[in-house]
Parts: C-alpha cells; structure tokens; sequence
C-alpha cells in the first residue's frame, strides 16, 4: 500500500494549519494523522481524553512487540492572542532559511519528521519497532500522554526507550526541572480598618505566606545545584499574580494568589509543600484567628509535572547520542513530558530540532538545516531499527 509521500516540510506545512492551542480540540489534526497513517497501511490506535474533545495517537511502525523506541512529541501550542506576529501564525511560511508559523519548533517540527519516516520505514523491514506517539495538553499539564503510558505492557507493546522531541538543537538532554504550581485562597473576616479585632485581614495573611515563600526561595538558591548543570542553578520559587480586598477602609476577606515551584531533578518534591504548609498553619493560628474564629486559608494543587532525572547509561541516553552524533549530554531549563515517561520505569531523552528561544514567541520558527539534521538522525534511527 503506498500512500502520500511528504516531505518534512510538508507535513509541517499540514500540522500548523490546525489551530491546536491547548485550550482547543486537537481533533482534526490528529483526523487528518490518521488518514495519512491509513494510506500506507500503518496500525494506530487513538486514546481520548476523558471529554471526548482531545485525542493522544500512538502509530506503529515495524513489528508489533515490546522493546520499541517511541518517538513522542505534543500537538498542542501555546495562545497567539495579543502577539504581533507578521503573517498569520497558522499558515506557514518559508524564508531565510527558516519555516515560521505557531508550533513550527514548539514541536510540530519532530513530529512532522517522525510523520515524514513512515515511508521509509515500511521498506526498511524493521526488526524493531519505532512508534510514534502524538499528545495533547502538554503546554498545560503534561497529562495528555498519561492514559497512553498506562496501556504499555497491557494491550500495546511496552518500549525499551523513548525519545521526546522537544526543541534542544538535536542535543541529547537528560536532564530538566520538575514544575509545580498551586492556587492559594487565604479566606478571611470584613470589619472595618477601624477595629481590626472584628475580623481578619485575608490580605496581610497572604503577604505572610509570600515573606515565608520567599524565605523558601532564598534557602533554595543558598543550597545550590550539586551537579552544577542548570541555569539557575538552584530550585526556584516564585508567585505570579495576586488579588485581593476590595476598599482602603475595609479588612479583605479574600486574597488568592498563584505561585510555583521547579525543582531540580534531585529534590524531595514533598518538601516545599510541607514547609508551606508550616506555614499555612502558623499564620492561620497567629494572624487570621488571633481574635476569633474567623480565617482558614485553601491551597489547590494546579499542575505537578515531574522533572527527568539523569540515568548515564540508559538505553535511551547510549542510542540518542549514537543518532545525534554527540559524546555528552545536556540539561534543559523547561518541563516536558519526558518525566511521566521515566516515572513509568521507561529509559527516556529529550532531542528535538530547534531552539526553545524561539518557542512561546511571535513569528515562532524553526531552521530548516535544523529540520536537515532531524531527518538524517531519523534515518539512522531506521538503520539502527532494521538491523
């Protein structure tokens, strides 16, 4: 059976015709997958989410066992809205030696280079299977791969590595932060500014909470980064917004605020959040209810995306670096899917084409020789699988 032959190019220009922010469907992207798959006869199975309204796809290539390598890459973008982008972001554009468009590094450059293989692929007689598994939610929360891991070694193959595309200029990453981030309500008492003993201002608890983050903060930086491989070097914490209290004279009975932190490979990720919550209680004890029952302060969990964790000598690390031709690994400064793999026992490497500088930005590119090089480790790739 032979079906649409593309190029790279060409299937980036297809993948970023589809408006695939994450707060959208991915539907019709992952439709028109399908039915390039379905013209070259290659198996696949489609894994929504639980709303019906997004859908992961895992396609393989070669026989159908475990010990296959997962080329894994999110469909998902990042908004457009309030960025002066020059041309419309989804519609591509080639100039300058560079494809410009919304997603085009960030990352549907890899994954119209795993797409572009499948011909080649189907003639190659692998002996080992690669898959490529397509994902959603991955600027959000990083989950869209969940319910895809959790059916390996169950009724699809379980891998023997995965390599997750992100940009890193076909660098070899094994390494990057872990992100958590947290909504906190600190609920309080209206009394007029007055008489501050008739209530409790949910607001000056809220300042307690973020002097207490930021005692954490500095802790964090004072004990430093052992392995020396991230910039920074150190966990970070930090809050981003903050709302509260609605007149000068009046004590605030509500202040929320949104804070985070990413953490180095190596640390406890209980830690911070039992420290806050010392916190919590202290202030709730000494300040909100200092003069009655009045305050309780609320914190959600958001999004905890795990960090990767180095693992010299995996599987994973040994064949990207044979396919990328380099001798050492990097570290990453942003979060990827890459740890939900490696937290399921599965040996796992960021390497993808591009920058991540030129991610999340207006007129978002990626270099075409970048693209080059990420066919031609695809291509040793098929010679590593076929042998």
């Amino acid at each position: 059976m032979a079906g649409e032959r593309l190029s790279p190019l060409e299937l980036l220009e297809r993948l970023v015709a589809f408006d695939t922010e994450s707060s959208k469907s991915n539907l019709a992207l992952i439709e028109c997958v399908a039915g390039y798959l379905d013209g070259w006869g290659v198996p696949y199975v489609r894994v929504p989410n639980a709303a019906g309204d997004k859908e992961a796809l895992f396609a393989t290539l070669g026989p159908r066992i475990d010990g296959g390598i997962v080329l894994s890459g999110h469909t998902d973008v990042v908004p457009v809205t309030g960025q002066a982008w020059t041309t419309d972001p989804f519609r591509l554009r080639v100039a300058d030696g560079r494809a410009y468009g919304r997603g085009a590094v960030d990352m549907k450059g890899f994954d119209a280079l795993a797409l572009a293989l499948v011909p080649e692929a189907l003639a190659a007689d692998l002996k080992r299977p690669i898959h490529i598994l397509l994902s959603y939610d991955e600027e959000t929360t990083c989950l869209g791969v969940a319910d895809t891991i959790r059916r390996f070694g169950a009724d699809l193959p379980r891998p023997g590595a995965v390599i997750v595309g992100e940009p890193t200029g076909m660098q070899v990453a094994d390494a990057h932060k872990s992100i958590v981030t947290y909504n906190t309500t600190v609920h309080g008492h209206e009394a007029h500014s007055a008489k501050p003993m008739l209530g409790a201002n949910a607001v000056m608890a809220a300042a307690d909470l973020i002097a207490e983050l930021n005692r954490i903060a500095d802790a964090m930086v004072a004990r430093g980064d052992a392995s020396g491989r991230f910039d920074p070097p150190n966990t970070t914490v930090h809050v981003g917004t903050i709302q509260g209290g609605t007149a000068r004279n009046i004590l605030p009975k509500l202040c929320a605020f949104h804070w985070e932190f990413r953490g180095l490979p190596d640390l406890d990720m209980g830690e911070i959040p039992a420290l806050f919550e010392a916190a919590c209680e202290r202030v709730t004890r000494e300040r909100l209810n200092r003069y009655g029952d009045f305050g309780r302060i609320e914190t959600v969990e958001e999004v905890a995306v795990p960090g990767l964790a180095p693992d010299p000598g995996s599987e994973a690390e040994r064949l990207a670096l044979r396919l990328a031709q380099r001798n050492r690994t990097i570290s990453v400064p942003y979060a990827t899917e890459a740890g939900r793999f490696q937290g399921a026992g599965l040996p796992t490497v960021v390497c993808g084409p591009g920058s991540i500088d030129q991610a999340h930005q207006p007129d978002e590119y990626v270099a075409l020789d970048e693209l080059e090089r990420g066919q031609a480790f695809m291509r040793r790739l098929l010679a590593e699988c076929a042998t």
